[in-house]
């Protein structure tokens, strides 16, 4: 049974992860993570693994989804967001190219030995959908801001 489950996670994230899209691939994994701990809360005994498993399958598809919809611009207006914005202080835009809204809000700051690193949340509107991915992302040493799992 679980090794059934773990089968379909492995080839639904890989399936997901086909697009050479880096922007996907990234929300992509954030998703899957997030999904997957959400999942694990909320599963009991025995239903645990697949509510784990299905929160991973949810939490990949919509984070991917985020991705691959931003064009270099909203890319731009996150590590904006990330670099310049206070916690829990959200920065919004709508894309005038495709439509799509975002609102990223930085929520916790931390320090690594590697430099800044900080959780966020991105909410989007999507062709007239609303989704909401959870992630971190770091500071590189070339100043721009990289997702992290």
């Amino acid at each position: 049974m679980k090794i059934k489950l773990i089968t379909l996670i492995t080839l639904s994230l890989f399936l997901l992860a086909c697009t050479q899209n880096p922007n996907r691939d990234v929300g992509v994994a954030t998703g899957a993570v997030v999904g997957g701990i959400l999942g694990n809360q909320v599963g009991k005994g025995s239903g645990r693994a697949w509510a784990t498993g299905l929160g991973m399958i949810a939490g990949a598809v919509i984070g991917g989804n985020i991705g691959a919809r931003m064009d270099r611009q909203d890319r731009i207006n996150s590590q904006r967001a990330l670099e310049t914005h206070a916690d829990n202080r959200s920065s919004s835009w709508r894309n005038p190219n495709t439509g799509n809204s975002y609102t990223v809000t930085p929520t916790s700051t931390y320090q690594t030995a590697s430099g800044p690193c900080r959780e966020y949340t991105t909410d989007a509107v999507i062709d007239g959908r609303s989704e909401t991915i959870y992630g971190k992302a770091c500071r590189q040493s070339d100043g721009t801001w990289q997702a992290v799992n």
